[in-house]
């Protein structure tokens, strides 16, 4: 497993969860990992990236409630989402692109109930 998701879970909205994407290896610190999510009967869409080097980009859709941060030290690359809404319900993956070919996370599902 190259990088695997964690932190989901059901919550209310306006609640708060932190989710974590753990790489296997040192090897990711210099790549982008960008969270995606995928509600049903929609496409993916990416959510927020940051870049090895700690640029970050978001969706108009989460800004100023997401924020994304990586810890290089531990190869961990975390979205920390509040103000959570019901239209945030989703399966959310992580991914990056690394020597030509593209890594997912096993999904992690976020509910938020009203």
């Amino acid at each position: 497993v190259q990088l695997q998701a964690s932190g989901g879970g059901l919550v209310q909205a306006g609640g708060s969860l932190r989710l974590s994407c753990a790489a296997s290896d040192s090897t990711f610190r210099g790549y982008t990992i960008g969270w995606y999510r995928q509600a049903p009967g929609k496409q993916r869409e990416l959510v927020a990236s940051i870049t090895g080097a700690g640029r970050t980009n978001y969706a108009d859709s989460v800004k100023d409630r997401f924020s994304i941060s990586r810890n290089n030290a531990k190869n961990t690359a975390d979205l920390q989402m509040n103000s959570l809404k019901p239209d945030d319900t989703a399966v959310y993956h992580c991914h990056s692109f690394k020597y030509g070919r593209h890594f997912w996370g096993r999904g992690t599902l976020v509910t938020v109930s009203s």
